[in-house]
């Protein structure tokens, strides 16, 4: 009997999953990818020998990979070495002022006793009690549902569910529930990041985004090989399973017949042939016609208002000195609120960024070997990279002001000449087209943002969407859900008497 023919276009991670789910069930698949690596956003850049993971570089939620491994017949472990942190991030403010956040709950609590007082340690006992609760209550209903919705989840436990609903703080922003468990302005911008996760403002974004910090206290891993070892395990494992990865080959339009969709035709004018495809790629590429007028209505372009952050980013080798660096590392900004105002109402870079340094040659040991390490450098960005060229003159402004804040909190960075690769909004946008180099599809900016990302399925019978711009939303795990979700949709699909006649609904919770 033949095989049912899958075309996945984009071996990011929700690709390289549903190929790999798919592969695993024995249909034909063949990914294409117009990049000549795989991984999308999980990407390498390379200083001289060095690679450098310049795209996500926290791990989480090991159990959505752990499981997918597991339904193949293969075990994840076997194909990653993961590394537990200890410490899940080191904060600073500036040369002295630092605070830690552990794996364990009870180190975190004596550490923020210590640097804000008691009554600041028992706003974070409420704090994680409040955003476990959140998550337990979103994870089955709505992080793994492939179309969720706000009558679905309310609906799922009936009256119940309805009085769950103030739980899950929708209503509120995060900045302003922070306020409810913590006094310490330091405190609040500390927990307020988290919606950057998402590439949100914290002013803006609903108070249900601090689940992710429920996330990452149920485990923060590092990866031997960095984050595109995940990418490579996911590719191999596909591959082993009988999927074709084609790299270099980019997708012109998706073939529509007799209503729905039979193939995908190439750049190079050859067409493959398929009964159904996936589609990794954010929603804008869609909506605005890179795969063919046909399947343009098949997602709704994300305004320019409602993108979510870009970034400017720094790789480089580089030895350091004076601030003893962990693995991940956040440079707190003297004024939070001008630094959200500067990208999302003024649309130009933060004036005084926040810095995130990710030291990928540390794991929990503040010492190091002499010599040069690698760095990623990275600070918040409008997402205009598709109306405004970044000249080296705003470039090296951003450098000063960036690397001015690491200076002033005492780290020192002296780096070679030729050792460092910028990448600003206008190369995001280059590499993701039709996002303006937003990261995280749409922003996640008032209580009913996360309804409006598209699910899975489409209108078109055949059409499968996933990715981060996609439901559940960005990030490493949470795109790894919409690239099960698509490959469970398919092949419920394919087996209904009904197949590829399902309507697109939409829903979404974004998430780094």
């Amino acid at each position: 009997m033949p095989k049912d023919r899958v075309v996945i276009v984009g071996a990011g991670v929700a690709g390289l999953v549903s190929a790999f789910a798919l592969a695993a069930r024995g249909l034909d698949v063949t990914v294409v990818e117009r990049s000549t690596s795989f991984g999308g956003k999980m990407r390498q850049v390379a200083i001289g020998p060095s690679l450098i993971d310049s795209g996500p570089t926290v791990f989480t939620m090991r159990w959505v990979f752990e499981e997918l491994f597991a339904a193949a017949g293969k075990n994840f472990a076997d194909q990653v070495c993961l590394r537990p942190l200890d410490v899940l991030a080191r904060h600073a403010w500036d040369e002295h002022t630092r605070l830690d956040l552990f794996a364990s709950e009870e180190r975190t609590i004596d550490a923020i006793g210590d640097f804000a007082g008691a009554v600041e340690a028992d706003g974070y006992r409420a704090f994680c009690r409040d955003t476990k609760r959140i998550y337990d209550i979103l994870e089955k209903p709505f992080l793994r549902a492939a179309q969720p919705s706000m009558g679905g989840l309310i609906g799922a436990d009936g009256f119940r569910g309805l009085l769950r609903l103030p739980h899950i703080k929708p209503f509120s922003s995060m900045w302003s529930a922070l306020g409810r468990y913590f006094a310490d302005p330091r405190l609040q911008q500390l927990f307020g990041r988290y919606a950057t996760y998402c590439g949100s403002s914290p002013y803006l974004a609903p108070a249900t985004l601090m689940l992710v910090a429920h996330v990452e206290r149920e485990g923060v891993w590092s990866i031997d090989g960095g984050m595109h070892a995940l990418a490579k395990a996911l590719a191999d494992g596909a591959t082993s399973l009988g999927a074709t990865i084609r790299l270099g080959q980019e997708v012109n339009e998706v073939l529509i017949s007799c209503g729905r969709v039979n193939g995908v035709r190439l750049a190079s004018g050859e067409r493959i042939a398929a009964d159904a495809v996936i589609l990794n790629a954010d929603v804008g590429a869609v909506a605005t016609g890179l795969f063919g007028v046909p399947v343009r209505h098949a997602a709704v372009a994300v305004p320019s208002p409602a993108r979510s952050l870009s970034a400017m980013t720094w790789s480089l080798l580089a030895e350091t000195g004076g601030f003893p660096l962990r693995r991940h590392n956040v440079f707190f900004s003297g004024d939070y609120a001008a630094e959200f105002d500067d990208i999302f109402a003024r649309g130009v870079p933060p004036n005084e960024p926040t810095v995130y340094v990710c030291a990928q040659d540390r794991d929990d040991e503040d010492t190091i070997a002499t010599g040069a390490e690698r760095l990623l450098i990275l600070v918040n960005a409008p997402a205009n990279g598709d109306r405004h060229t970044y000249n080296a003159a705003e470039v090296e402004q951003c450098a000063q002001r960036t690397f001015g804040l690491l200076g002033r909190c005492g780290l020192q960075i002296r780096q070679p000449a030729n050792a460092m690769q910028v990448t600003t909004p206008a190369d995001f946008n280059r590499m993701f087209p039709a996002t303006g180099g937003a990261l995280y599809g749409r922003n996640s900016h008032g209580w009913t943002a996360s309804f409006q990302r598209p699910g899975v399925r489409t209108k078109i019978p055949g059409l499968y969407l996933a990715g981060g711009s996609t439901h559940p939303g960005p990030g490493v795990p949470m795109a790894a859900l919409a690239g099960r979700s698509a490959a469970a949709s398919l092949l419920a699909d394919l087996t209904s008497p009904k197949s590829f006649r399902r309507t697109a609904m939409r829903g979404g919770m974004s998430m780094r």
